[in-house]
């Protein structure tokens, strides 16, 4: 199997993240496809800032769930906070009426989800390691 791996001068690295952000009490925000588009523009300006590379972003009406790289040296909470104070402030500048849909203004949720993704199964990686020593 051949990896597609990322370098840099003194590292090999394949790293990916899937992560899912939830708006604030799950309010239906993501109704409109000019505010989706919207939200995928600025999350792309921001990643290329942080040295990102975006593979994939897909909204459903309350959330959205992104597919990214990144290098060793990501801040990825640092990151993550970034897209979603940018985000927040600009979704809800251009799109005042979005603001009716929110409590008290708050557009994302606190928590989120995110896991790495690899290019092998756990278990593969596992067998891989235990036959190392034999």
């Amino acid at each position: 199997m051949k990896y597609q791996l990322d370098k840099s001068s003194h590292s090999v690295f394949s790293l990916q993240y899937h992560l899912v952000q939830c708006v604030k009490y799950k309010k239906d925000v993501f109704d409109n496809n000019e505010i989706v588009d919207f939200l995928k523009q600025k999350i792309h300006e921001i990643s290329i800032r942080f040295d990102v590379k975006v593979l994939n972003i897909e909204c459903d009406k309350d959330h959205f769930h992104m597919i990214f790289k990144g290098k060793p040296k990501l801040d990825i909470p640092k990151y993550i906070n970034t897209i979603k104070t940018i985000t927040s402030r600009e979704i809800k500048r251009k799109f005042p009426k979005v603001k009716k849909k929110l409590w008290k203004e708050a557009f994302w949720s606190r928590s989120y989800f995110l896991a790495t993704t690899g290019q092998v199964t756990l278990d593969v990686l596992k067998k891989y390691v235990e036959n190392q020593g034999k």
